[in-house]
């Protein structure tokens, strides 16, 4: 007797992660073009690609295909292009070899992805160039200015005003761009952000430095509106990095969703279509892999169906003649013909993705931390402007009916007040208080394998008091594993029959016994079992009323597979969905934080209380539905707790878009990953408690940024009110304000102990 353990030989040979779970598989033909050398050409989105190793061994198992004359992976984006000989190979094969190497892979829109480029960080780019570029030139001409005194000349200092009006109008005009469009577009709404008190210092500071340049003034702020600019723009750069990353993630997933079906013509012959030309009364062709591309039922054949994805149950079910098979759904066993009953836009994939829409357009009414200062900030500097324009134009006369002996500022000097108080309380270390903090800690976790979509999912993750997570593939690792203690040799007979097929059960059972040659005369029965004849004996391995009927039964409710051969006393196996190597320890961590843990799964509730006494957590309920999962976080939230949910399958999308914070595994399906805020590469879960951590310390770092922006503006905004200012204390008080909240941010990234706020 012995123990027999799992062998892992597809996948990453690194050991960065396990092979992913199998995807779509539907058939990629129509995805093949013609290359201007004539040879075919296929270009895939491959996932599980880690390393080297992965190259190696990717490039090296296709161009072992007959026919395959390149294959080049891109290890950055996990794109792969393949050619070969017109005609010598199918595209089929190609997904089909990936499969077997261990990797998931789908057809990739090149054409979709050159649509959606990232034009808006270009475009940031270069306003930060050309403001940063006049910045630094006018600082030039600015400082024998501010050096020269008494000494310089008034004619050499107006010409050297009118060289950094020069540069400084159409730069200035140009860069501030972004928020000029921001602010007309408040402004048309009948209400202003933090881009309207922005784009009124720039017109108000290059109209007044002109009008004092023309009338050979003392002083001019041409350099400080490019300076302030540049800041700004760096902020706002870093803000656009930020979401930049989920739309990254969103552009690769709709390359991986360009699957195509395998439709029946009239004639009989099968053709390969891209999903969205389905129409309802298609008949299409379901091979043993492939997944639904629509809502359809079955026609012709027997079969078993993966439906984990779309309920979370982690045993196949049986489907003959007029089974209803929804989108998403994977055919285990044997070629089905179906009918397709609804179009990919009126499917259950189509009903899943609406639940998304209505969970993140409730995520989006949460106020970012900066967004909450900008509602303060603006009225009050407006206020503030206003204030000092009308105390330096009115203020005398005043006091002169108190009985003082002032003399009237003019107009003129009551508007350059003001408009220093816009300029030096313009928001530049505000503009950078938050993204700066943001921008340190997603490149901080990403570096621990933990890809954080948005800015503000930080903010919410900070907020988190209870952790929700899915059973199947997140808290475990999503496949059976044996568990029984049998002979070898029983083992690997059992395997043989294993061998010829697809089902969960037979293929955890290969696993374990390794290499070996299957069974040529083994054929599969849907919804029983596999047989064979084998040296005059019946060979069974299957459900224990198909191989072995008189059997006691167990009555323990354990997922289980019988091997009889013959007459001869049967074989029990006996399988269970492990746990995550770490799952325990991540919810010992978790509520060690005053964190509370839930488990919510679609799977029986004999598995889930299982899974949840194993990993430690006491709140569980099994046999859930995906509406079932976002009304508990519709409950959560009304009790005022805000919910981080943790899911890997179509039946968690939903809840992760409506939950307060989610987070996916690397291994999850892509439209769980698309709804998630982070995701978490690698095997294990500790990462999760970590991102929390970060998300708590650059919460407070932030709010530090924002309290000093405060009371930078409370010393800045009365000093400027009472006419102190001049540009060189302007601009170095607003340098040092987004040096000081940078340096501030830069602490999370020296951090090397435990992150505590």
């Amino acid at each position: 007797m012995a123990v027999i353990a799992l062998k892992e030989d597809a996948g990453c040979p690194s050991g960065l992660a396990p092979a992913e779970r199998e995807e779509s598989r539907a058939d990629p033909s129509a995805f093949v073009r013609q290359g201007a050398d004539g040879r075919d050409v296929l270009e895939l989105m491959v996932q599980g690609a880690k390393c080297a190793g992965c190259i190696r061994k990717i490039e090296g198992g296709l161009l072992a295909l007959p026919g395959v004359t390149d294959a080049r992976l891109n290890l950055s984006t996990g794109r792969l292009s393949v050619s070969w000989a017109h005609g010598a190979v199918a595209a089929r094969e190609i997904t089909d070899a990936l499969g077997r190497l261990g990797y998931a892979s789908a057809a990739f829109d090149p054409e979709a992805a050159r649509q959606s480029a990232d034009e808006e960080g270009r475009r940031l780019l270069r306003y930060m160039a050309v403001a940063g570029f006049a910045a630094m030139n006018i600082m030039m001409f600015s400082v024998p200015v501010w050096s020269g005194g008494g000494e310089m000349g008034e004619g050499t200092r107006t010409l050297l005003h009118w060289v950094s009006a020069f540069i400084a109008i159409p730069a200035s005009l140009y860069a501030a761009q972004p928020f000029f469009r921001s602010a007309w577009k408040a402004l048309s709404a009948r209400h202003a952000n933090m881009d309207v008190p922005i784009s009124l210092a720039v017109f108000l500071t290059l109209g007044i430095s002109v009008a004092e340049t023309i009338q050979q003034g003392e002083h001019a702020y041409f350099d400080g509106i490019t300076m302030l600019l540049f800041f700004l723009l760096v902020g706002r750069y870093l803000d656009h990095r930020l979401r930049e990353r989920a739309r990254t993630a969103a552009r690769d997933l709709l390359a991986l969703q360009s699957v195509s079906a395998s439709r029946i013509e009239p004639d009989g012959t099968i053709r390969a279509i891209p999903a969205r030309d389905i129409g309802v009364g298609d008949r299409l062709s379901l091979a043993a892999g492939d997944r639904a591309p629509v809502d359809c039922v079955v026609e012709e054949g027997v079969s078993e169906l993966d439906r984990s994805m779309l309920t979370g149950e982690t045993m196949p079910q049986p489907a003959g003649v007029g089974a209803v098979v929804h989108a998403g759904v994977v055919n285990l066993t044997q070629r089905l013909v179906v009918k397709a009953t609804a179009r990919v836009q009126d499917s259950a994939m189509a009903q899943l993705a609406r639940l998304i829409e209505i969970g993140e357009q409730g995520r989006a009414r949460f106020v970012r931390l900066a967004d909450k200062a900008a509602a303060l900030y603006v009225p009050v500097v407006h206020s503030l402007a206003a204030l000092t324009f009308l105390g330096w134009l009115f203020g005398p006369s005043l006091l002169r009916l108190a009985g003082f002996e002032v003399a009237d500022v003019g107009v003129r000097i009551a508007l350059m007040n003001a408009i220093a108080v816009l300029i030096i309380t313009c928001p530049c270390a505000l503009g950078l208080a938050v993204p700066a903090v943001q921008v340190v800690a997603t490149g901080r976790l990403f570096k621990r394998g933990v890809l954080v979509k948005s800015g503000d999912a930080l903010e919410r993750l900070a907020e988190t008091d209870v952790v929700v997570f899915d059973k199947t593939g997140t808290l475990t690792l999503g496949k059976p594993t044996l568990i029984s203690r049998v002979e070898t040799e029983t083992l690997q007979a059992a395997a043989s029959l294993a061998r010829t097929s697809r089902h969960p059960l037979s293929r955890a059972l290969t696993e374990a016994a390794g290499p070996g040659v299957p069974q040529a005369s083994a054929r599969e029965l849907p919804g029983e079992g596999i047989e064979a004849d084998v040296n005059g004996e019946k060979w069974r391995l299957g459900r224990r009323s198909f191989a072995a009927p008189t059997a006691p039964d167990a009555n323990d409710g354990a997922v289980e597979l019988w091997f009889s051969r013959g007459s001869g006393v049967a074989a029990r196996f006996v399988f269970m969905d492990a746990l995550r190597s770490d799952a325990s320890e991540t919810v010992r961590a978790l509520k060690q934080r005053g964190i509370a843990v839930e488990l919510l799964s679609g799977d029986r509730p004999t598995a889930v209380a299982a899974a949840a006494l194993a990993a430690g957590i006491e709140a569980w309920k099994g046999g859930v539905s995906p509406a079932d999962k976002t009304a508990r976080l519709a409950a959560l939230k009304a009790s005022g707790r805000r919910s981080l949910m943790v899911g890997d399958g179509l039946n968690d999308a939903a809840a992760l878009a409506a939950a307060h914070a989610s987070a996916s595994p690397g291994t999850a399906l892509e439209a769980s990953q698309a709804a998630s805020d982070l995701v978490i590469q690698g095997a294990g879960l500790l990462a999760l408690v970590e991102a929390i951590d970060v998300a708590k310390a650059a919460k407070a770092r932030a709010l530090e940024n924002l309290r000093f922006s405060a009371l930078y503006n409370l010393i800045a905004a009365p000093t400027a009110a009472a006419g102190l200012l001049t540009p060189l204390i302007a601009a170095l008080a607003m340098s040092g304000s987004s040096l000081i909240v940078t340096l501030n941010a830069l602490r999370l990234q020296l951090r090397g102990g435990p992150w505590t706020s």
